[in-house]
């Protein structure tokens, strides 16, 4: 079995640990960072992470943290499986020798190549995944335009197609990648220094998995500590209505969401997504290890 079809597989597997790990503080930041900002003297729709838990699993029970699941589910094993496999190949390239180490720079270098790629792929993935997360309050707008509320993912696709095109699953692409660029360079680039901070070299093929844990839960974090002001951009634009947008482009919505809610609205749903990109992050690159072991 050859490097390319080992790290689709391993990244297939390492993807759908991911999903279900964390897709439940994923529905919650969405809807925290697509609520819209209350009118003077009324209250925000959610109080908080808590109450968003609340309220959706009192609306749509358990089953509503998966909201939004299919999009994500049917291309988990594309997207995970692009990004390992992209980096795998980058990796080959900047080895200095066969089976030489990595330096923490170059894993960096590799991450921010695999965020490109991945970048076509997540972007109209997460459309469809947010605008689904998002429904109540994309309901309450559709009501008041008399337009039924998609049902699941390949409704969200054919409404998206027929307001704006084919184009219109591209809604949020410059900010997908100002997310995915730096964010995986900086994702792969901890995980790999962590690694060798443990392993006290470069070595690092006898981690147990308790550092591997380690190692992806701190990776993760840094991921979202690094870019989640762009995530909360992209999401508010990919939510956004396509006849009558609120938001011109990135910068727009970045200076109206600064501008209604001050540099703490950059940061809606900071806490699910940083409570979920510990265990989620961990569970990825433990299944990666194991699955690429496994294989040889």
């Amino acid at each position: 079995m050859g490097d390319v079809v080992k790290d689709l597989t391993a990244g297939t597997v390492g993807g759908a640990a991911n999903l279900f790990v964390g897709h439940p503080f994923d529905t919650i930041k969405v809807k925290l960072q697509s609520q819209p900002t209350p009118a003077p003297g009324q209250l925000p729709k959610y109080a908080g992470a808590i109450d968003a838990v609340k309220q959706t699993i009192a609306a749509e029970g358990p089953r509503g943290l998966y909201k939004g699941m299919g999009a994500p589910l049917a291309t988990v094993a594309a997207f995970n499986a692009l990004l390992f496999t992209v980096r795998g190949q980058m990796e080959a390239v900047l080895r200095s020798a066969p089976g030489a180490p990595l330096t923490v720079g170059q894993q960096v270098v590799a991450g921010a190549g695999a965020g490109v790629a991945v970048s076509f792929l997540a972007c109209p993935t997460e459309l469809i995944k947010c605008r689904l997360q998002a429904q109540s309050s994309l309901a309450e707008a559709a009501a008041a335009s008399g337009v039924a509320v998609p049902k699941g993912p390949i409704d969200v696709a054919k409404h998206v197609v027929r307001d704006a095109g084919a184009r219109g699953l591209f809604k949020g692409l410059v900010p997908t990648l100002g997310r995915e660029v730096p964010g995986n360079a900086v994702m792969f680039g901890v995980y790999e220094a962590t690694k060798q901070y443990l392993a006290g070299g470069p070595d690092t093929s006898n981690l147990g998995r308790g550092s591997q844990i380690l190692a992806g839960g701190l990776a993760g974090a840094a991921l979202w500590l690094s870019v989640y002001p762009t995530d909360v951009v992209k999401s508010v634009i990919q939510v956004d209505d396509y006849k009558n947008p609120r938001y011109s482009g990135s910068l727009d919505a970045l200076r109206k969401i600064v501008a209604a809610d001050g540099v703490k609205g950059l940061y809606k749903g900071f806490g699910p997504a940083m409570a979920r990109s510990v265990p989620a992050n961990a569970a990825t690159f433990v299944a990666y290890e194991i699955t690429r072991s496994a294989l040889g």
